[in-house]
């Protein structure tokens, strides 16, 4: 069924998969206004109330287990449709690529690396930055931006939305915008929820301060630096967890996801894929 769903705002994603790509890119990152449209089967999202009420409770995200013909998520395929009206999404309606975003908290030692390895495979991918990181880590911050990739909006203090007044929401969103926009020169775009925690009244209130809100259709137990899990059964996994219009969240504080993000890429191209 038609939704009638926008997704103009994610056309720069499908347009930053290589190399030859980044600079019409750099140009495009203000504003692009081609119109695309998808097809979204509408379904009620199954949610896990957190707290609060009505539109104002809390909800912890999650892309869920079963899997429809195009072994895309169906709770990740549900969110769209029911949340899409706030430029909220799980994911994409181009069935040719898979995003590949990193959740940026703080950092471990491994960006570096993970740059390099995108920089080598000629793929772009999208940074959500923390205000912390965004004021610790000014080096990798630039250097995410000179080679191409996009800077998302994490939170100022990495605070879940749900939680505060709209007008603190509002805040702790347009902090770190206006900190980036400031100190880097770059506007963001794209607003990921901090700890996976959203309402309806959050994403509006993301809607109005001018994000679209990316949650994603795959992730793995990837983000505890302490007990890291095996490389060789990770890059398993995330292959056959693969779908067309994927939106994929690994976190940059993995040793496991530097070591496999080489063999990830190559695995995905290979199975058909664009990133």
């Amino acid at each position: 069924m038609e939704t009638g769903i926008n997704f103009d705002r994610l056309q720069i994603l499908y347009m930053a998969a290589s190399a030859a790509e980044r600079e019409a890119n750099t140009a495009m990152h203000r504003g692009i206004t081609a119109m695309l449209s998808g097809l979204l089967t509408a379904a009620l999202l199954p949610v896990v109330p957190v707290s609060g009420s009505a539109n104002c409770q809390a909800i912890g995200y999650g892309q869920g287990k079963a899997v429809d013909s195009e072994n895309r998520p169906q709770d990740a395929v549900a969110f769209d449709a029911q949340y899409g009206k706030y430029d909220a999404y799980a994911t994409t309606p181009d069935r040719s690529r898979i995003i590949l975003t990193f959740d940026q908290g703080y950092e471990n030692g491994y960006t570096a690396e993970i740059l390099d390895t995108l920089q080598e495979k000629h793929v772009t991918a999208v940074f959500f930055i923390t205000g912390d990181y965004a004021k610790k880590e000014t080096e990798l911050v630039n250097r995410m931006i000179a080679e191409g990739h996009m800077l998302g909006n994490h939170g100022m203090k990495h605070a879940s939305l749900p939680t505060l007044t709209p007008s603190e929401a509002k805040s702790e969103i347009m902090e770190l915008h206006d900190y980036v926009l400031e100190t880097y020169d770059y506007e963001m775009q794209y607003f990921r929820c901090p700890c996976g925690e959203y309402s309806e009244s959050a994403l509006e209130t993301i809607q109005d301060c001018g994000y679209c809100t990316l949650f994603w259709s795959d992730a793995y137990v990837d983000w505890n630096p302490d007990d890291q899990p095996d490389p060789a059964a990770s890059l398993e996994r995330l292959e056959e967890h693969a779908h067309g219009g994927e939106i994929l969240l690994l976190h940059g504080v993995s040793s496991t996801n530097a070591a496999i993000l080489g063999d990830l890429i190559d695995a995905l191209r290979a199975d058909g894929y664009t990133l």
